[in-house]
């Protein structure tokens, strides 16, 4: 492998719906959604395979809804609707960069996007289009980290790469605790153990049991996706204990 050569072919891309706050306290901050769409096109001109998961948190969060008492398999749907919304506007930065997106979301919604159907998924990435899943897995009580763990093994994704507001892992919150240590490399089933919240058990479980690395890095550090991509080690690497 060259110095610049992507490590991986094909990656799934976990995004949260606060990712794209910004500053904002509700919606899309377009200088965010453009600066992330920006590095999805670097890292697609390498020529991986880019396929993308995003919450919806931004705009409507389904637990929270049905904290407030809300049916939660009616908070639940309007959370997906709202992932369509994120999903949507990715696919616009996108295309407006010049690179082919399509968005496939999980519930029917014919008239702004596709179904999701696995091998035309598979397909549209082997032509180079970033494939954007939308509506999560379209099942209430399932959250955007069990659909892109889901969706990472369904379409053969070599690493599922989530992009967070801290960069990897810790024993404690680094918020709160200043001392806290950032895992280089951290198992499964220590994740679980600990409950390290990287993402909800569920997530790691499928992880896991399907032998899925996942890494965990700071996406508010420009240029870190492609890192990643060339191969280094920014972050934290989730994955089976070493032998």
């Amino acid at each position: 492998m060259t110095e610049h050569a992507p490590r991986y072919r094909r990656i799934l891309l976990k995004l949260s719906g606060e990712a794209l706050l910004g500053h904002a306290d509700y919606g899309i901050d377009p200088e965010v959604l453009g600066r992330i769409a920006g590095e999805i096109r670097e890292v697609a001109s390498l020529g991986v395979q880019v396929g993308v998961v995003i919450g919806g948190g931004n705009i409507f969060r389904g637990a929270g809804l049905a904290a407030s008492g809300m049916d939660r398999v009616t908070a639940d749907h309007m959370g997906m609707l709202a992932t369509v919304m994120n999903a949507l506007a990715m696919q616009d930065a996108l295309e407006r960069m010049g690179l082919p997106a399509r968005v496939m979301s999980a519930i029917k919604i014919n008239e702004v996007c596709e179904d999701y159907i696995r091998r035309r998924a598979i397909r549209h990435l082997e032509k180079g289009r970033v494939t954007i899943f939308a509506a999560g897995t379209g099942n209430p009580f399932f959250t955007t980290d069990s659909a892109a763990a889901l969706r990472a093994i369904e379409i053969g994704a070599e690493i599922l790469i989530k992009a967070t507001k801290v960069d990897g892992v810790y024993d404690a919150d680094p918020g709160r605790y200043p001392n806290a240590r950032r895992f280089a490399r951290v198992s499964y089933e220590e994740v679980i153990q600990h409950d390290l919240r990287v993402m909800d058990t569920a997530a790691i479980a499928l992880c896991r049991d399907y032998s899925m690395p996942l890494r965990i890095y700071d996406m508010n550090r420009e240029g870190g996706l492609i890192r990643i991509v060339r191969g280094e080690e920014l972050g934290t690497l989730v994955a089976h204990r070493e032998a």
